[in-house]
């Protein structure tokens, strides 16, 4: 277990000192222990992916969980609605060793989770859950719905929330939020003054499958590498076909013998 992990006093003293905080999301292991080898401050990672395992490879990373959100999501089986589906999988996900808890849910269930003290990340601007509100757009382009923005975030403080992803806003917009609120503004496409820069592993290292956003940037190209490993993977299991079919395999050495007496013995209690 790690023990120099930071607490949210440390993250939110980080935006007072005005230091950039670097986040990743993540899915795998491999991932997050890449991360925390790389000295990435944040990770998000959602429930669904998140055990005991994902912690230890985490090492220092603060962690921010995310739990799972309305009609889609599930927690233990049963979907998660209510204010206490969401403070049970949170407490559950905090004896993972989860930092805080993701929540794009209502006010009122987020309060929930500030009044049991949890720490609790909000969502500003382009918000996926609701997206049917919005469609795939930058938001906070007009003055009405900057100052909607603005709006949600002093709601958000008012209910005790600590930090927000602030996605695809405008940057002016993002400063201003940034600058005259407490909340740690977890950037992503929302520029350079947020108080963190939040990306996607698949967009850092090339290999994600869904659309690329605006502000995505590749750092590796790992596309061609999972490309070849995985057309050398469909060779091994045709080759480990032909080997069934064949009757190549299994060979004398991949079995288990037994000696001749035993054996003989053996058919001899059955009566053979």
């Amino acid at each position: 277990m790690y023990h120099n992990r930071p607490h949210v006093e440390d993250i939110r003293a980080m935006k007072k000192r005005g230091e950039k905080i670097s986040m990743l999301f993540v899915t795998t292991p491999e991932e997050a222990a890449a991360a925390h080898a790389a000295g990435i401050h944040m990770l998000s990672i959602e429930g669904r992916f998140f055990d005991a395992e994902m912690r230890e490879a985490a090492g220092d990373c603060f962690v921010q969980v995310g739990l799972p959100y309305g009609g889609w999501g599930r927690f233990e089986g049963r979907p998660i609605a209510t204010a206490e589906d969401y403070l049970c999988a949170a407490f559950h996900y905090a004896g993972l060793g989860g930092d805080a808890y993701y929540c794009a849910a209502s006010y009122d269930i987020q309060k929930v989770l500030c009044d049991n003290h949890l720490p609790v990340v909000g969502h500003i601007g382009l918000i996926p859950s609701y997206i049917t509100w919005t469609g795939w757009r930058a938001v906070g382009k007009t003055a009405d719905e900057a100052a909607a923005l603005w709006r949600h975030t002093k709601k958000l403080e008012e209910i005790g929330v600590f930090a927000a992803e602030l996605e695809v806003v405008p940057d002016r917009v993002a400063q201003y939020l940034t600058e005259n609120s407490s909340l740690v503004m977890l950037g992503m496409g929302a520029g350079k003054y947020a108080d963190a820069q939040y990306l996607f592993t698949e967009d850092v290292c090339g290999y994600g499958k869904n659309h690329k956003p605006r502000h995505g940037k590749m750092y590796r190209n790992f596309a061609p590498e999972f490309e070849r490993l995985q057309q050398e993977r469909i060779a091994a299991f045709r080759e480990f076909k032909a080997d069934v079919d064949q009757g190549g395999y299994p060979e004398a050495g991949h079995s288990v013998a037994i000696a001749d007496s035993e054996y003989d013995a053996f058919l001899a209690k059955l009566g053979a």
